[in-house]
């Protein structure tokens, strides 16, 4: 067993699709339209389905606006250097909301972005 992929509730595709790839460096994988349900959805990724989970952005057309509530916490994402990546969003508009630096009460370096909906991501370095 392997966790497939997150879904996020989205209310503009393309901008939260640059966002993901423009910004964060994934690739849009797939994308398909049901007119019968009136949804969109575009999955993302740093890999292939078949071998990496990856990221569901459900874009409901009729909906123009979500609640994210107080369970929802972030999606994590390791990168090389924390302070260049948040550099480089900063540079491409992104909204950095906790800047690169050592998490509290410890030495793990991290920072938080957020998404166009306001979803907070994680990132941190991946020292693997």
């Amino acid at each position: 067993m392997r966790i497939l992929h997150t879904m996020l509730r989205v209310t503009d595709l393309e901008k939260s699709i640059s966002f993901y790839t423009d910004l964060l460096g994934m690739r849009l994988l797939r994308r398909k339209d049901y007119p019968g349900g009136k949804f969109t959805l575009a999955f993302l990724g740093y890999g292939e389905e078949s071998e990496q989970t990856v990221l569901e952005l459900t874009h409901n057309w009729d909906v123009s606006a979500y609640e994210i509530g107080n369970a929802y916490g972030h999606i994590a994402v390791g990168v090389d250097d924390v302070y260049k990546a948040c550099d480089l969003i900063k540079s491409k508009g992104g909204k950095v909301i906790r800047d690169a630096g050592p998490m509290k009460n410890g030495t793990t370096i991290l920072a938080f972005v957020e998404d166009p909906d306001g979803y907070k991501i994680e990132l941190l370095e991946d020292n693997r």
